[in-house]
């Protein structure tokens, strides 16, 4: 083991706190995605907690707030949208990451998807799940779900959430 000449003390580590979670995860950059369901009316959110779980069978995962508007439709779905936002969609990010905003107005295009999952236009990639399973997590609930269809073939590059704000990837 090798030892640095310029030995610095650890600074005192903070109590765990839901605020320390925030801001050591806000150095964390993440790509940004969409989850959609639908409901009486669709709903969906954005997410940075989106992960590859397996590929046989092709699961993911991705972790939902249970006091958030999608919660009650998306804990009753069977199936879910799972949308890759391109660095040209900050706006949309935007839109469905703002309380109480009407996600599936204005500029918003979508058309329903395989098992009528809404499924938004001009994104990186997409797929429909199936819902697998709704782990409890604090006040969150991570959803396992299997792909049963999607599309990887659009145009651009990822958008990235780093420091609370969406960013564009630079090379």
């Amino acid at each position: 083991m090798t030892v640095s000449p310029e030995l610095r003390p650890v600074p005192a580590p903070r109590p765990a706190s839901p605020d320390l979670l925030r801001s050591v995860f806000r150095r964390h950059a993440a790509g940004v995605a969409v989850i959609t369901a639908r409901g009486e009316r669709p709903v969906g959110f954005t997410a940075t907690s989106l992960n590859s779980v397996a590929a046989e069978p092709p699961l993911i995962s991705f972790g939902v707030g249970t006091a958030s508007s999608s919660w009650p439709v998306l804990a009753e779905a069977e199936h879910i949208g799972v949308h890759i936002l391109g660095e040209h969609q900050r706006e949309l990010a935007e839109t469905f990451a703002r309380s109480g905003a009407d996600r599936f107005g204005g500029d918003t295009r979508w058309s329903p998807g395989p098992e009528g999952v809404p499924v938004l236009d001009g994104v990186l990639a997409w797929l429909v799940c199936r819902v697998v399973a709704k782990v409890p997590a604090g006040d969150h609930r991570i959803v396992i779900a299997e792909a049963v269809a999607g599309d990887p073939a659009g145009a651009g590059r990822p958008l990235l959430y780093h420091q609370g704000r969406f960013h564009a990837l630079r090379d």
